[in-house]
């Protein structure tokens, strides 16, 4: 792990909230112009109001507001990439660019934000080696596990209107998933409800529930194999592992998947070269409501999961 290299703002900063960054919980706000500092040291200087908005108190959980002025606290601030990071090129990582927006090609096992333990993850990183931008902001989340597009926002308005195309289910997301054992049949419509709940000393686990949440995912066959399958799935609502544990449900579990797999098969499988879980967002479509541009953004697999398929054998 790399060591920060840290410089020291010793006076406070008062800065207006401008009609751009209005909406935005406060703890988010903070992470822009505090770049490299840790969020577990964001919420500490919250929770002692060390900021104040309109010089009063808040909540981690405030969303700011046109013309607030916010007090922003002296902290240190990193000047190198987070060593909590892998060392990856995220600017290599850009699928597709606007004014608006950008999708990256998430690499498997880093998390697209700090939290559950972890310091950083890409969003951090990418305001790390862009501090000059103004605004950078997840439109939505992947597993850390899973890899492939990932959409971030570079202007408010673009979020907001990219979570209303989520929430009405007009942003349409395709990914690649190898599960075990050989399909029968063609498209498959999986609406199951799922609920999640804290088990296994507080790890957050997701299981099918007649009173959970709706979740709705279609399968289709890619190519098949003697023991194994690679499906597409469009998912019609996004909910926490919702392709894992209804691949399991239909009694087709991912390849890797060490949560809600199965354990010879994830063993046949890391035998063959699989080092991570088989899931890979390969393909988003959505709506640029700045001026009504369809926006479709694809990613091939990787070498590591293209070498597992050429390993399989034909059925």
């Amino acid at each position: 792990m790399s060591q920060l290299k840290t410089k020291s703002f010793p006076k406070v900063r008062q800065v207006n909230v401008s009609e751009d960054e209005a909406g935005q919980r406060i703890d988010n706000f903070l992470a822009r112009y505090l770049k490299g500092v840790p969020k577990s040291h964001i919420y500490r200087i919250l929770r002692r109001g060390e900021v104040r908005v309109n010089s009063g108190r808040i909540r981690a959980q405030y969303k700011v507001c046109a013309g607030d002025t916010v007090r922003i606290p002296p902290v240190r601030v990193s000047q190198s990439r987070p060593g909590h990071v892998p060392n990856i090129n995220l600017e290599q990582c850009i699928l597709f660019e606007n004014p608006r927006c950008l999708v990256l090609n998430k690499p498997s096992g880093v998390a697209v934000h700090g939290g559950s333990g972890l310091s950083y993850g890409i969003i951090e990183a990418l305001r790390a080696e862009r501090p000059e931008a103004p605004y950078l902001e997840l439109a939505h989340r992947l597993d850390r596990e899973t890899s492939g597009c990932l959409v971030i926002a570079k202007r408010r308005s673009f979020l907001r209107a990219f979570h209303e195309q989520l929430q009405h289910g007009r942003v349409r997301k395709h990914y690649l998933a190898l599960v075990s054992g050989a399909w029968k049949g063609g498209k498959r419509t999986v609406d199951v409800a799922l609920r999640k709940n804290q088990l296994r000393g507080g790890e957050r686990m997701v299981s099918v529930d007649a009173d959970g949440k709706q979740a709705i995912s279609i399968f289709r066959p890619v190519s098949t194999y003697k023991d194994a399958t690679l499906v597409e799935v469009e998912l019609k609502t996004g909910r926490t592992h919702q392709i894992r544990v209804h691949g399991t449900y239909i009694g087709h579990p991912l390849a890797g998947d060490e949560k809600y797999g199965d354990e010879e098969f994830n063993r046949q499988m890391r035998a063959i070269g699989l080092r991570r879980m088989f899931l890979h967002a390969h393909r988003i479509e959505f709506v640029d409501a700045y001026d009504d541009e369809v926006i479709m953004v694809s990613s091939p697999l990787d070498d590591n999961l293209k070498a597992v398929l050429d390993q399989l054998e034909s059925p």
